[in-house]
């Protein structure tokens, strides 16, 4: 079966061209001018994975990418803007994109970027459910995180990276690489967001309990381990 792609796009012409491009690369197509309108398709059709621009009228995208992923955590997102900056792609990521890309862009990045974003959900449903390192616990199905039994509320972003370190527990991951695997973007060494994100961590995992998980290796990066 094609995969089923549902385009939120109000500029007609680009629509017209992505359901072009897209059904000629094997898949099946649904387009949306607004986010009203894709929340009711999403509620009625099943679909493999949404491309959503962020300006659109009445309710952006961004915000549009929020409800999706409040309500279909599993399904991937990408967000297609004419803005392209560090700032605006945080933003989208921290809507709860998968992925993010700013126009014009080539398609065969595009075709790309959904092949990786298909293959990383389909690779998602053969893995355990649940991460677990010490009495922290991560359920990737209900997008929940516990320790010691008690919840703790994360942003999409802080789950996400939160997921990367108990994927790589006790190695030390450098701003690079989290930067490329989390956020998708190369590391800006003039911005301190991944830092800020570690300290968002460190506040919610490790203030209220006795065994901090996550620590600093200076210059080096940070690491999970219970010490």
């Amino acid at each position: 079966m094609m995969p089923h792609i549902l385009i939120v796009e109000d500029d007609a012409r680009l629509a017209s061209v992505l359901t072009k491009g897209l059904g000629e690369s094997g898949f099946t197509t649904t387009h949306s001018p607004d986010a009203e309108t894709a929340l009711t398709l999403l509620h009625s059709h099943p679909f493999d994975l949404a491309l959503i621009d962020v300006m659109l009228p009445k309710m952006n995208g961004i915000d549009l990418c929020k409800k999706v992923k409040s309500l279909y955590p599993a399904l991937p997102v990408v967000m297609l803007t004419a803005l392209g900056e560090t700032d605006d792609k945080l933003q989208g990521f921290n809507a709860g994109a998968d992925d993010y890309l700013a126009k014009p862009f080539d398609f065969r990045e595009l075709l790309a970027r959904i092949h990786a974003r298909l293959k990383a959900n389909q690779l998602a449903t053969t893995e355990p459910t649940v991460l677990t390192y010490a009495d922290l616990t991560m359920n990737l199905r209900t997008k929940t995180v516990e320790r010691q039994g008690k919840p703790i509320a994360l942003t999409a972003k802080e789950f996400a990276l939160l997921e990367f370190l108990l994927r790589n527990p006790e190695r030390v991951i450098s701003r690079e690489e989290l930067a490329k695997h989390v956020w998708n973007i190369q590391f800006d060494t003039g911005t301190n967001y991944i830092d800020v994100y570690i300290n968002y961590l460190r506040k919610k995992v490790d203030k209220p309990f006795a065994t901090k998980l996550i620590h600093t290796k200076t210059r080096m990066g940070f690491y999970l381990k219970a010490e």
